[in-house]
């Protein structure tokens, strides 16, 4: 399958930004767990990361017919972005979101996802590897 992984605003930052929370590996090790994992699976990816909640909007938009599938890392995004659920619905693709660390258990203004409103399927707490059960969920 042809899939879209998106990173939203600060993953750029892995490694360095609150290491306890988000692990102490860095972005580009991601980006490398990533398409290792995707290959390994058969799927093929295009990787995208921007701070730009726009820009996420672009990429979404522009997956219409060209992507079988999103995985989505909002970040955070994911608590505050109507812009992206309404894109994600409006391309019908289907998503799976991921978090590297466990929403559920963190503040309570990061509890809230609204791209779980259309995500087939959220993955939280397991680091890297939530990306590769994203990828697997496509098989």
């Amino acid at each position: 399958m042809k899939l879209l992984v998106i990173n939203g605003p600060n993953l750029n930052m892995l490694g360095i930004r609150e290491p306890d929370i988000y692990g102490k590996q860095n972005f580009k090790a991601l980006e490398e767990y990533i398409r290792n994992s995707a290959d390994e699976l058969g799927h093929t990816v295009t990787l995208f990361q921007s701070n730009h909640e726009g820009e996420i909007v672009d990429i979404i938009q522009s997956a219409y017919g060209v992507f079988d599938g999103i995985v989505i890392n909002p970040a955070a995004y994911t608590h505050t972005s109507v812009a992206i659920l309404d894109a994600l619905k409006a391309v019908g693709i289907p998503t799976v979101e991921v978090h590297l660390s466990d929403i559920s258990t963190r503040e309570a203004f990061r509890q809230h996802s609204y791209v779980s409103m259309v995500a087939k399927k959220t993955i939280c707490g397991l680091g890297f590897e939530g990306y590769r059960r994203a990828l697997e969920y496509f098989l």
